[in-house]
């Protein structure tokens, strides 16, 4: 079964990565981390927000971003990036079961280089103009979560395994 993933381009705070990965575990996503991060991946905090659910993410560290992207080449799927500079509001795009979510570092975002590569880029609006963004592990349930529901794998029931 394809469905989107989720994509961490070196992530910095090892709790936001830690919640992701639960975020993951809940829904049955491929969760990609792409190196460098700013912590080891046995980091206690890691560990604790992450909870007892990492054994269920299905979990893939890529050395470097031409590592991830021959990987993702390789599989096939479009990259979305979410960003605060994009034009369209994350609700304004189609996803697709093969899509790859892609979010930057806390500090820095998404690379330009990789920004330029995506098919899409999709920001989250921000009606206080105040605020530049949410925290990383809001943002990427909020992307993933608006994907799962337009693809049908949410019921009320819990994921669906089965959407086609």
């Amino acid at each position: 079964m394809s469905m989107p993933k989720i994509v961490l381009v070196n992530p910095e705070i090892p709790p936001n990565t830690g919640n992701i990965a639960r975020t993951c575990a809940a829904t049955a996503t491929e969760l990609h981390l792409v190196e460098p991060l700013g912590f080891e991946l046995s980091d206690r905090y890691l560990k604790r927000a992450g909870l007892d659910y990492w054994p269920h993410v299905n979990l893939r560290v890529h050395p470097d971003l031409e590592s991830f992207y021959h990987f993702q080449q390789n599989i096939g799927g479009r990259l979305i990036g979410f960003t605060t500079k994009s034009t369209y509001s994350y609700v304004e795009i189609n996803y697709q079961d093969n899509d790859w979510l892609l979010f930057g570092s806390e500090s820095q975002g998404l690379p330009k280089s990789l920004l330029e590569a995506c098919q899409y880029t999709a920001k989250i609006p921000m009606p206080h103009s105040s605020v530049r963004s949410l925290n990383l592990s809001v943002s990427a349930a909020i992307g993933l979560f608006e994907a799962l529901r337009q693809l049908n794998y949410l019921s009320s029931s819990g994921l669906q395994s089965d959407h086609h």
